[in-house]
Formats: C-alpha cells, structure tokens, sequence
C-alpha cells in the first residue's frame, strides 16, 4: 500500500486530499437532511460546489508547483554530492602526492640535490593546484551566492585577450597546441578587468586542455551590433548534441573522448562571471571542435 502511494504525484494526492473532504461535506448534508431537498440545502450544496471549484484547480498548481521545488531540490541535492565527490578526489590526488614525496624526503629515501629539488618542485607544483582548486572553490561560492560586487570600469577587450593568450602560450607550445589570437576590432566595455582576463583564461586553458597535439585554438575579438565578442574555437572534435545544454554546469568534465579533467569549474565560473556583466556565454560545435562565444554589452 505504502509503495503504491508512493509512486502517486503530489499534484494527485493534494487534489485528492481536497475533494474528498468537499464530498464528505455534501454527502453529510444530504444524509442530515434526509435527502429533503429544501432551499437551505440547496444553497448548501451550491457553497459547497463553489468551494470545490475554487479549491481543486488552486490544489492542482499548488501541488505542480510544490513537485518543481521538490525536484529541483533533488537535482541540486544530487549535484552538491556529485560536486563534493569529484571534489574530494581532485584535493585526495595532489595531498596523496604531497604526502609521499614528503615522507620521501623525511625519510632519506632521497638524498641527492637534484632529486631534493625535483621533489620539492613538484611538491610546490600540487600545492598550487591545491590552491587554484580552493580559489575556484571560493569564486563560485561568491557567484552562487549573489555576493559578487564588482568594480566597473572601461576595460580594452582586445587587451584582455592579448595577456591571457601571451600567458598561455607556454602551456600550448608544451601540449603541442597551436595558439592564435585575432583582433578584428577594438571593443571597449564596462567590467572589472581582472575577472573578465578570468573568463577568458578559463575558455582558453579549458580549449587547449581538450585540444590534441597537432590541433589548434583561435582566440577572436569582434564587434557584432551592440555587443563586443570573444570567440574560443578548438579542435576537440565536437561535443554531442545532447550534452552541449549541460557544458556550463558545475561539475560537468565531458566525456572520455573529451580527456576530462580538472575540478568541472572553469566553464561554470566563466558563465557566472559574464552574467555579473550582463553578458551571456555560449558553446555549439564548429569545424573541427567547439566554439565558445562570450558577449558583453559595449560601453
């Protein structure tokens, strides 16, 4: 019984828990008055049909709207855990990492000066991976939470585009990827500078991250009506149809084919960061890869 009720909508049960009480009523009346059927029970059994007419349609959209809360409270339930799993698993990697190479150390195992300072170069390396991660952890609590408040000024977009992609090209030139940047005008937009290079940085790391070697990234500012635009073109092959809608989600890695990687927070922070500019950003397959397309109002 009890796994029959379960699997009734909340939208029936409410409905349900409304007209019963409504025929009750009337059946009570009607054996009160011995099925006498006088003008007070008529003025009865009309109040009581009003009251089932109003009442019934408000528990249907009072029950629709209370299973939307309920299951957007779930999907965002199951998020948070899928988020604190991969997490957990990003800050378990580099502290297992840290851990051995320091017992490594304590213990002698390694002695000689250039293995020493391998080791604690790679131990600096995960710590700064520690500290990017809690970084993006910190952002996004701020995005989620409305508490971003920005210092807005005019901020050169070619300009923005040319550091990140002069601060990128290291790590391109060491995957294999070449990296391009083309200015087709100048736009000049209300933001804050630094999380702008943030939106773009994120775009462009996460383009030669699921770039092969031998691929490409082209990086172009345009102007297109009232909106500046930066468009990211890589050459991941394709992200399929059905996943493309879920790209800015947090936690979303991609699939196998993709080489997922990373904590799934980049693209996330990037959506909200462009938002907080009353910009939009978006993702559809082009050519050989994707292209992500962000477009802020002009100043």
């Amino acid at each position: 019984m009890f796994d029959r009720l379960s699997r009734v909508s909340l939208t029936t049960a409410m409905t349900v828990m409304v007209i019963v009480p409504v025929v009750a009523t009337i059946a009570g009346v009607l054996m009160v008055s011995g099925f006498m059927f006088t003008p007070m029970l008529g003025a009865t059994l009309m109040a009581c049909v009003v009251v089932g007419l109003v009442t019934v349609p408000f528990s249907i959209l009072l029950g629709r709207a209370i299973a939307r809360r309920t299951m957007w409270e779930r999907e965002a339930e199951a998020a948070r855990r899928q988020l604190v799993a991969w997490i957990s698993h990003d800050l378990r990697t580099p502290l297992a990492g840290i851990r051995a190479m320091t017992e490594a150390l304590e213990d002698g195992v390694v002695s000689d000066p250039g293995e020493v300072a391998v080791y604690a170069k790679q131990i600096a390396l995960e710590a700064d991976h520690l500290s990017k991660l809690v970084d993006d952890l910190f952002q996004l609590s701020r995005i989620t939470a409305g508490a971003l408040n920005l210092p807005m000024h005019d901020v050169a977009l070619a300009d923005v585009v040319s550091d990140v992609v002069a601060a990128s090209r290291p790590i391109a030139s060491r995957e294999g990827v070449e990296l391009r940047a083309d200015a087709r005008a100048w736009p000049v937009v209300r933001g804050s500078e630094p999380e702008l290079m943030r939106v773009v940085r994120n775009l462009v790391s996460n383009a030669i991250r699921h770039t092969p070697e031998g691929g490409a990234v082209a990086v172009q500012v345009d102007v297109d009506g009232p909106e500046a635009v930066v468009r990211v073109d890589d050459s991941c092959g394709g992200i399929p149809d059905d996943v493309l809608p879920q790209v800015f989600d947090v936690g979303f890695r991609g699939s196998y084919a993709r080489n997922p990687s990373g904590a799934g927070l980049g693209l996330s922070i990037a959506r909200g960061l462009a938002d907080a500019h009353h910009g939009r950003i978006g993702v559809e397959n082009h050519g050989p890869g994707c292209r992500f397309e962000v477009r802020l109002p002009l100043r």
